[in-house]
């Protein structure tokens, strides 16, 4: 036995934890080694509790129905608190709400979520945090919209992967370069990041696309020029028409 082969059993085991030893031995016929089935069952590794799917695999198999909330916090030149709300849809990437407060409060959040998602365009389920500002009218007004609420673990961020990598660009890429002044300046700020955000900014799980879809452009059909986005924080470049 090869070591390839025994790396290659192993490899199948640990990215295919719910196939037993007949459909690995299946795959390994299909790439043409000679091996029995009872050989693979001897190199398989042996998963200590039963196999389940990953969070990660749940969550790109339910990226269309699928929405994430969270709050982060922006202090202003004047030491004041504001409480930015963003409204993730995972299928694109898209912000399909941001709200801007200095109060979030339960009823503030359920207006958010009715004009994030209106005439029924809600996805199935929503995934937040254990926030206090979820309150009695937010958890009304989300089962009156039949969405249905994925709570995340207490102190687990990380289980709600999507929206705290957005946040953390919001902050790297825009917040972290500007002093706010109030909430009509956050908001506007928020605003030209997320048109830059949505229409410029290329995004890896994308397929290096936009979330509003960039169509590429032919190499030589004109001069390169660059267009300042975010006041000039980013930019997009374009092609001049010849």
């Amino acid at each position: 036995m090869s070591g390839e082969i025994r790396d290659l059993i192993r490899r199948m085991s640990r990215e295919n934890t719910r196939c037993g030893a007949p459909r690995i031995h299946g795959e390994l016929l299909q790439l043409g080694f000679s091996i029995s089935q009872a050989t693979v069952s001897k190199y398989l590794l042996r998963h200590p509790s039963p196999p389940s799917q990953s969070w990660r695999t749940f969550l790109t198999n339910h990226a269309d129905c699928l929405a994430s909330i969270d709050f982060f916090v922006v202090p202003t030149a004047s030491f004041r608190l504001l409480f930015g709300f963003i409204v993730l849809h995972h299928r694109r990437r898209r912000i399909v709400h941001f709200g801007v407060t200095a109060h979030p409060t339960a009823d503030w959040v359920a207006q958010q979520i009715r004009e994030a998602f209106p005439w029924d365009t809600a996805p199935r389920y929503l995934i937040r945090d254990r926030d206090g500002a979820y309150g009695q009218s937010f958890r009304s007004t989300v089962m009156a919209m039949g969405l249905e609420e994925v709570v995340t673990a207490p102190r687990s961020p990380w289980q709600n992967p999507y929206v705290e990598r957005l946040i953390g660009s919001v902050r790297r890429e825009c917040l972290d370069h500007v002093i706010i002044l109030n909430e009509r300046h956050l908001r506007r700020i928020l605003g030209s990041y997320l048109d830059y955000y949505h229409g410029s900014r290329t995004h890896l799980s994308l397929g290096k696309d936009t979330p509003d879809g960039r169509p590429a452009q032919s190499a030589g059909s004109g001069t390169v020029v660059s267009l300042p986005k975010v006041g000039g924080l980013h930019h997009r470049y374009e092609r001049l028409a010849a």
